[in-house]
């Protein structure tokens, strides 16, 4: 096949060639092999840079100008292919855009509706709507965190470690829990003691006055007293870091209803959080309401309560998109 014969598209120096060729009178013929495409093509663009234009005896004439054809092309790449696909959604944006403003990530919202049989879209195209500003309300952010390697707490040789866990707690069967404090800012004093069943990710929140370790013994104490004797087989182990709030496993372990023993308590190693990663993950649905650096205690504790009843409500995508609610045994 004859190589002026392909079609391609014009560029913005092309017209510019065809303008100075205009001029020049030649043929349609000539331009198009001058360029390398067909006749047709030429013939095609003299048509859409056509303008009219006055000599200076006021005769109307037509004539190719170069910008006027790059313009109206220009203008024509817009309507060029499919149509954005959320001009087709806007009940299903405004279902989006409701959830953002309880907290809901995309992919919670998504599996959520998928979870009930409903017709809807992936993901990845809620980002990309995201990304292109259809939808307002929600901030793209994700931090990388670089994996250390495990080293051994020092100040805490004698408790027991995460190795020595039982296999059950490993497995993620119900009743394993990792324990945390989320605290305030430099200027506060209030923290929350962050529990997180492995298996169904339930959360319990409590909130503290302080970050000692007697504080964390009272919250124990308080929680021993509600569950009496089913608190053995709710808490059959707890994993917990090094923090200095949580070195005394002793009083941790023993129970202030009969002096036995009411849970076991494992320690991760040192700069090992993702040993629990569960409970760094719920710290991060508690960020969504409780901000770096503020005082938690000037929190109420009815709105403590109402983000553990949120995180608890909120559908997980290893649960199936299911609740912790919907999953958890006791």
């Amino acid at each position: 096949m004859d190589s002026t014969k392909k079609r391609r598209e014009l560029t913005a120096k092309d017209r510019y060639v065809i303008e100075k060729c205009m001029k020049e009178k030649l043929s349609y013929a000539s331009i198009a092999k001058l360029l390398g495409v067909c006749s047709k093509t030429i013939s095609r663009e003299l048509k859409r840079g056509l303008v009219e234009q006055k000599d200076t005896s006021w005769l109307v004439s037509e004539v190719y100008k170069a910008d006027y054809a790059e313009d109206r092309h220009n203008e024509s790449v817009k309507c060029r292919g499919r149509k954005p696909s959320y001009h087709e959604h806007e009940e299903l944006i405004a279902h989006i855009r409701d959830k953002f403003r309880k907290k809901w990530s995309p992919d919670a919202i998504i599996g959520s509706l998928r979870l009930e049989g409903k017709q809807t879209v992936c993901t990845k195209t809620v980002y990309n709507w995201l990304r292109q500003g259809y939808i307002d309300g929600f901030r793209l952010s994700r931090k990388q965190g670089k994996v250390k390697q495990a080293q051994v707490g020092y100040k805490n040789v004698t408790a027991k470690r995460i190795d020595e866990r039982p296999k059950e707690a490993d497995e993620r069967q119900p009743g394993h829990w990792e324990m945390d404090l989320v605290v305030s800012g430099q200027n506060g004093s209030g923290s929350l003691l962050v529990f997180t069943e492995r298996f169904s990710r339930t959360e319990l929140i409590c909130l503290l006055n302080d970050k000692r370790q007697s504080s964390v013994i009272a919250a124990f104490n308080s929680l021993e007293r509600r569950y009496r004797g089913r608190f053995r087989d709710i808490f059959k182990s707890i994993t917990c870091d090094n923090g200095s709030e949580f070195l005394d496993s002793q009083g941790l372990e023993r129970s202030c209803l009969d002096a036995g023993e009411r849970t076991e308590i494992y320690y991760a190693h040192p700069y090992s959080s993702w040993e629990r990663g569960s409970n760094e993950n719920a710290n991060k649905l508690i960020r969504k309401f409780i901000r770096k650096g503020e005082d938690i205690s000037k929190l109420p504790l009815a709105y403590i309560k109402r983000i553990e009843k949120w995180m608890n409500s909120y559908p997980r995508r290893l649960l199936g998109y299911r609740t912790p609610n919907d999953v958890r045994i006791a």
